[in-house]
C-alpha cells in the first residue's frame, strides 16, 4: 500500500527520462562512443549525437566547463590557459568518451552547442578571459580517431580512402583528403615540423581527437611480429603528434590514454617503453584532466535518469519525514550513534544532494563501490539505479509500497533488469561467483516472480503488526542490504553490514516502527534456522559492533579472485612500505641511518622531498634512502622524473635542492616492472589475509582456511623477496677529481647477484660503493687512508677519527671520497 501522507512522492516529483522509460529501466547508451558520433548515420547513429540531447543528459561540472573552456580559447583564440595538448588520463567510466563527445559537439555546432547549459557556462568562462571570442570558433576542422574501433593496418575507405594504411596516413586523409596535398605531406609521419605544417595548410582551427589509444596499442602490440614496420611507424607518430600541436597555433588534441596504475591491458616489455615514452611527450607537452569530482557524482545520476531535478517541496517533505526518526532517543543511542555516519551530519543537504536517494545508498556507490577496481563509477551506477528506480516507480503506480527515500535495502531484487546490472556491474568479477551469488539470491531473499525466497516468505508470514502497511517488506530489505554489502568488502577488509547499517536502512517514516523492531527484523533473518541459511555472523569485540554477512563457501582459488578485487592501491601500497621499512632495519650495513621517502598522495612530489631531505640533511651521518616506489622507479619511460628529482635532491640541475650534506645521502631506486610484480604479490597476501575475516572458524571450513594458512605461508616470503629484488638501482653524488664538476652516478647491484643482493640492504650498497671508490669497505678506513685522502686546502682543519667506530669511519670515509 502506498502512503499519500508524506507530500508529493519521488516517482510523482520526478519524471524517468524517455529513453529510459522505452527501455523498461535498461540503458543501452551509457557507454558512450566517439565514433557513433563522429563517422556513424541513420540508425548506428546515437540519441547523444544530437547536440541538445547531450546537453540535455550532460551535468555541467566545473572541471567539464574549464576543460571545454580551455579548447575554445585555443581553437577560436590561439589562447593557450594551459598546454594545448588534454589528455584524459583516468581509469574506466570516469567520463573520458563523453567529455570527448563534447568537445567535438562544440568544435562541430558551436552555435548549437553554447544553447545548452554545459555550452552557456562554457562560452560565458571563455567570454570571461577574450571577450571577442567568435562564437563559429573559427569554424574547426576535426579529426577523430577512434582507436577502440580501428584495426592496424585495416583502414576504413569511406574515412581514410584507398591508400591510407598507417595510422600517421589515416590520421593525413581525415584531416587534408585526398589529393596533392596527401601525397606532399605523406612521407613525413616522424616530423614534428611537417606535421605542424599540414595541420596549418587547413587553414583554419584544428581540433584532433584520440579516443581510447590503449585499444589501438594492443591491436598493434599483437601485429608487430608480422608487421614490424607499420608498429615502429604509427608509434614513431604518436610521440611525434604532441610536439607538432604544442607547435601549431589554433590547435588542440584530446588525447584518451589511461594513466599506467589504473590500466590492467598486458603489452610486451617493448612495447611498455614504448607506452612510457609516449606519456612522457604527453606530460611535456600537455597536462592531464579529470571532468568530473566525487561531490559531481549524485548530480550527474540525477541529471542521466531524470529529466528535470525535484520541486524543493518534495525534497522538504522527505526531509520532514525522517525528522521524528533523527530525533527519536530510541534510534539516536541504539543505531543514529553507534552508527556515526557522514551522512548524519546536516541530513537535509545530504537528501538535497541525493534525492530520491537515501544518502546511505549514495555513500556506498560513493565511498565503497566505486573503490571497486571492476566497478565504473559513473556508467555502473547508472544502470544500477536507473533500473532499480523504473521497478519501484512502476509499484508505486501500480499502488503497491515504495519507499519515501530509495535506501542500500530498497534496490529490488526480483526485478530482473535489477538483479542483473548490480551483478554485472563489475562488484563480482568471478563469472563462478556471480552464479553461486544468482543461485543464492533465488533461494535466500526474493527470486524473479516475487512469490518465493526466504527473506520473501518471512515478510509474508509475518503475524499481523500495527507498523506492516508502512514497511512490508522488511525482511526482504535487511536481506538485500547484506547481500549488497557482502559481494564486495567495505571498510577495507569485511564483507558484509554491521548491526547499527542494516538497522538504519530499515527505518521508516512510521513512528510504530521503532528500533527495537528493527533489531528484531535483523535477529530473525540472520537467524539460520528461520531466516537465511546462508547469513553469517562476525561477533562484535570492545571496539567493533556484531557484523553479518551471506557466506558462500568458496574453494579458496575462486574466493581469492573475489578478494583481490576488494584490495584498494592505499593498502597494497601500505603494505609495500612497511615491508620495505622491515628489509631497511633488517640489514642497516655501515650506514648511519636508513629511511624510507613516502611520497603517495603528495600534490608536490619535489616538495615533499625536499621536506623529508632538510629532516635528514645532518653532518657527519652517511644515509640511505629509499624512494617510494608509487611515485618515483627507474625503466618502461619513468626515469626522467626520477633521475631529475634526485640531481635536485643532490645540488644539481636548475632547481637544486639547498642541502648541506648531500655527497653522504644515498638514494635507492625501485624498477617499474618489478613494482608491478610487487604490487601483485602485495594484493595476493592481503587478500589471502582477509580470508579469515570472513570465512567462519567453523568445522566445515576448517579445511579451507588451513589451505589459505598454508598459502600465506608460501606467499609473505615470496613477496618479501620480490621487494628486495625490486630495489636494484642506486645514486651517489661523486667528484672523480679535485677541481672538476660532481656529477650524479647511477648504478645497478651486479646482475649475477641479484637474488642475493638488494638496494634495500645497507652492506650490499656499501660493498658496491667501495668497488666505485666512493666509499671504503667496511673496517678499511684508517689513520693513513684519512691523510691519504686530505688535500691541501684541508690544512689547518681539525680532524677527529675514531677508526674503531663503524658509523665514524664510514661517515668520513663517504666524506673523504666524495
Amino acid at each position: 500500500m502506498v502512503s499519500e501522507k508524506i507530500g508529493q512522492a519521488w516517482w510523482r516529483a520526478l519524471r524517468l527520462r524517455p529513453e529510459i522509460l522505452d527501455s523498461s529501466g535498461s540503458v543501452d547508451d551509457i557507454e558512450v562512443s566517439l565514433d557513433r558520433v563522429a563517422h556513424h548515420r541513420g540508425e548506428n547513429r546515437p540519441s547523444y549525437a544530437a547536440v541538445s540531447h547531450y546537453g540535455e543528459i550532460t551535468h555541467p561540472t566545473i572541471q567539464l566547463i574549464e576543460f571545454l573552456r580551455r579548447i575554445a580559447l585555443k581553437l577560436g583564440a590561439n589562447i593557450n590557459v594551459d598546454k594545448p595538448v588534454f589528455q584524459l588520463d583516468q581509469g574506466m567510466g570516469g567520463g573520458k568518451s563523453h567529455a570527448c563527445i563534447g568537445a567535438y559537439h562544440m568544435a562541430k555546432s558551436p552555435v548549437e552547442f553554447w544553447q545548452t547549459s554545459i555550452g552557456e557556462k562554457t562560452l560565458a568562462g571563455a567570454r570571461e578571459r577574450y571577450p571577442d571570442l567568435p562564437l563559429s570558433l573559427g569554424n574547426p576542422h576535426i579529426v577523430v580517431l577512434s582507436c577502440d574501433s580501428m584495426t592496424p593496418g585495416a583502414p576504413v575507405p569511406e574515412l581514410d580512402g584507398p591508400v591510407a594504411y598507417t595510422l600517421y596516413e589515416r590520421f593525413l586523409h581525415r584531416l587534408l583528403g585526398e589529393g596533392d596535398a596527401y601525397e606532399a605531406y605523406q612521407p613525413y609521419f616522424s616530423s614534428k615540423a611537417e606535421i605542424s605544417r599540414a595541420i596549418r595548410s587547413v587553414g583554419r582551427p584544428v581540433l584532433i581527437i584520440i579516443d581510447e589509444i590503449l585499444n589501438y596499442f594492443q591491436a598493434l602490440d599483437s601485429v608487430k611480429e608480422n608487421n614490424p614496420g607499420l608498429a615502429q611507424n604509427d608509434l614513431a607518430f604518436l610521440r611525434a603528434l604532441s610536439e607538432a600541436v604544442a607547435a601549431t597555433p589554433n590547435c588542440a588534441a584530446v588525447i584518451v590514454m589511461i594513466r599506467s596504475e589504473h590500466d590492467t591491458t598486458a603489452f610486451s616489455k617493448e612495447f611498455d617503453q614504448e607506452r612510457g615514452q609516449i606519456e612522457g611527450d604527453l606530460r611535456r607537452n600537455g597536462n592531464t584532466y579529470i571532468v568530473n569530482e566525487p561531490g559531481d557524482f549524485a548530480d550527474i545520476l540525477r541529471r542521466r535518469l531524470f529529466e528535470a531535478g525535484p520541486e524543493p517541496g518534495a525534497v522538504r517533505a522527505a526531509v520532514e519525514a525522517f525528522q521524528p526518526i533523527l530525533a527519536d532517543v530510541n534510534w539516536r543511542s541504539r543505531v543514529l550513534e553507534p552508527l556515526n555516519a557522514s551522512w548524519l551530519v546536516d541530513f537535509p543537504a545530504h537528501v538535497e544532494r541525493c534525492y530520491p536517494f537515501h544518502p546511505q545508498l549514495m555513500a556506498m556507490a560513493e565511498e565503497e563501490w566505486a573503490k571497486h577496481s571492476g566497478f565504473q563509477k559513473v556508467r555502473s551506477t547508472i544502470k544500477i539505479f536507473a533500473a532499480a528506480v523504473h521497478a519501484l516507480a512502476r509499484r508505486a503506480t501500480a499502488g503497491e509500497w515504495a519507499p519515501v527515500l530509495i535506501g542500500l535495502g530498497d534496490l529490488p531484487l526480483s526485478d530482473s533488469t535489477t538483479r542483473e546490472q548490480i551483478l554485472d556491474s563489475g562488484l563480482i568479477p568471478d563469472i563462478k561467483v556471480r552464479a553461486n551469488y544468482r543461485s543464492l539470491l533465488q533461494t535466500d531473499i526474493i527470486d524473479v516472480t516475487g512469490t518465493k525466497g526466504t527473506a520473501h516468505l518471512l515478510d509474508q508470514g509475518r503475524k499481523l503488526t500495527l507498523w506492516q502497511d508502512h514497511n512490508p517488506r522488511v525482511a526482504e530489505r535487511a536481506a538485500t542490504v547484506l547481500f549488497i554489502t557482502s559481494i564486495v568488502p567495505s571498510r577495507g577488509s569485511r564483507h558484509g553490514a554491521s548491526d547499527v547499517e542494516i538497522a538504519a536502512a530499515l527505518a521508516v517514516p512510521d513512528a510504530l516502527f521503532s528500533a527495537t523492531e528493527a533489531e528484531g527484523v535483523i535477529s530473525e533473518v540472520v537467524d539460520n534456522e528461520r531466516g537465511l541459511a546462508t547469513a553469517d555472523r562476525i561477533a562484535g569485540t570492545r571496539h567493533t559492533r556484531p557484523h553479518y554477512y551471506l557466506s558462500l563457501r568458496h574453494r579458496l582459488p575462486a574466493l581469492l579472485r573475489s578478494l583481490r578485487g576488494s584490495v584498494l592501491e592505499e593498502e597494497r601500497d601500505a603494505l609495500i612500505a612497511e615491508t620495505v621499512g622491515s628489509e631497511l632495519k633488517r640489514d642497516r650495513g655501515p650506514f648511519d641511518r636508513t629511511a624510507f621517502v613516502a611520497l603517495r598522495g603528495q600534490a608536490d612530489v619535489r616538495r615533499a622531498v625536499a621536506d623529508v631531505l632538510k629532516e635528514l640533511d645532518q653532518p657527519r651521518t652517511t644515509r640511505l634512502l629509499v624512494l617510494d616506489p608509487t611515485i618515483l622507479t627507474m625503466r618502461n619511460g619513468q626515469e626522467e622524473a626520477t633521475r631529475q628529482l634526485i640531481e635536485s635532491a643532490l645540488g644539481l640541475g636548475p632547481e637544486p635542492i639547498p642541502l648541506t650534506w648531500a655527497s653522504s645521502m644515498i638514494f635507492a631506486v625501485a624498477y617499474t616492472q618489478q613494482r608491478g610484480q610487487m604490487r601483485n604479490l602485495a594484493t595476493e597476501v592481503l587478500a589471502l589475509r582477509r580470508v579469515s575475516d570472513i570465512v567462519a572458524p567453523s568445522e566445515e571450513d576448517a579445511g579451507l582456511l588451513m589451505e589459505a594458512a598454508e598459502a600465506l605461508t608460501r606467499a609473505e616470503p615470496q613477496f618479501r623477496g620480490t621487494v628486495r629484488r625490486g630495489f636494484q638501482h642506486v645514486f651517489f653524488l661523486q667528484q672523480a677529481e679535485e677541481g672538476m664538476s660532481r656529477e650524479c652516478v647511477d648504478f645497478q647491484l651486479t646482475p649475477n647477484d641479484a637474488k642475493t643482493q638488494s638496494a634495500l640492504h645497507g652492506g650490499d650498497v656499501w660493498a658496491n660503493l667501495a668497488e666505485r671508490q666512493k666509499v671504503y669497505a667496511e673496517h678499511h678506513f684508517t689513520y693513513r687512508a684519512l691523510l691519504a685522502n686530505l688535500r691541501e686546502r684541508d690544512g689547518g682543519s681539525p680532524r677527529s677519527v675514531d677508526t674503531g667506530c663503524h658509523a665514524s669511519s664510514s661517515t668520513l670515509s663517504m666524506i673523504c671520497c666524495s
